[in-house]
């Protein structure tokens, strides 16, 4: 359970600009879907102890009962605020929901959830589909079968929900577009929270530490081995979790770091690759240029000539 006065604070913000209950459907335009993306339905709903569930008033795409489940055309994330309740979609037992946690409903996929009945609880969502979520949604984001974000309210996630839902009320002029990228921010955060929880404080900060180094050494090369003795972690340790967090492996990372310096200075000196390759600390002239082409797919001199920068080397 989340204990924190300043996200507390935000929720009863919420709850007083949406009182007990808000929700609103959305109609769009093919300009709407053109942007990629575009919010469906929002809501925020308090149920008490005891009460039905779901609340009437939805239509009926959205309606369900927990003896049929529900199938939906849209992602949905749906954010608990208080009490706690129960989640199940086809890839899943039941799954314990608390306070805080967000759960994510893909389109097409049979789920159901509902409050615990003596405890009931408040729910804020929104639904959206589109391309853009098509992508940014996938695996790579969540996966189906564990669709859970444990204590997600943070302070910028509440904002971002609130945002969300001022934008839905008031409607000016181009809110589509506006709130549909406040979404998708809404989705970064989210999985930023699922990220961080998988990598320790102190080992975010030696991943932090090392990504400070690399660039202090950019123009040497880095013992990662070394590193990790002097911080006392495994180096198969960082490597995963250095992984988990960039994408890359350290080495990797670290030779990227090196090919966006190079790409520089192609386009702001009139340094010739081999002066370039020293100064990166490569060890040959022929390893740099195989691989700068392997990495950007341009030899040295493509590159200088495609983007306008000094003199194309000798």
């Amino acid at each position: 359970m989340i204990k924190n006065t300043d996200i507390d604070k935000k929720i009863a913000q919420i709850d007083n600009v949406l009182k007990s209950e808000f929700k609103k459907y959305f109609v769009h335009s093919d300009l709407d879907f053109k942007w990629g993306m575009v919010i469906s339905d929002i809501g925020h709903a308090s149920v008490p102890p005891n009460s039905q569930y779901p609340p009437k008033g939805h239509p009926t795409s959205h309606m369900f009962s927990w003896d049929r489940g529900r199938v939906l055309n849209e992602y949905q994330i749906v954010l608990i605020t208080h009490g706690k309740g129960v989640l199940e979609n086809a890839h899943t037992g039941i799954i314990n929901i608390n306070r805080g946690d967000v759960f994510v409903l893909f389109p097409g996929e049979w789920h159901r959830y509902k409050p615990v009945l003596n405890t009931g609880w408040t729910e804020v969502w929104v639904g959206f589909h589109g391309s853009i979520p098509d992508i940014i949604m996938k695996d790579c984001f969540l996966k189906k079968s564990y669709p859970v974000i444990p204590n997600s309210a943070s302070m910028l996630v509440m904002n971002l929900f609130t945002s969300i839902f001022q934008l839905a009320i008031d409607e000016p002029f181009g809110y589509q577009k506006t709130i549909s990228s406040i979404c998708m921010q809404l989705i970064a955060e989210i999985q930023n929270n699922q990220n961080r929880k998988s990598v320790t404080e102190v080992d975010n900060s030696i991943i932090s530490k090392a990504k400070y180094v690399m660039q202090k050494k950019i123009d040497k090369t880095f013992d990662l081995e070394l590193f990790c003795q002097s911080n006392r972690i495994s180096y198969s340790k960082f490597r995963s979790d250095f992984k988990y967090q960039t994408g890359l492996a350290p080495m990797q990372y670290f030779i990227l770091l090196k090919i966006e310096k190079a790409k520089f200075l192609i386009r702001n000196t009139d340094l010739k690759a081999k002066e370039i390759a020293f100064q990166l600390g490569f060890n040959s002239e022929h390893y740099f240029c195989r691989l700068f082409k392997k990495k950007t797919g341009f030899s040295t001199k493509e590159y200088k000539l495609n983007t306008g920068g000094f003199n194309a080397f000798n």
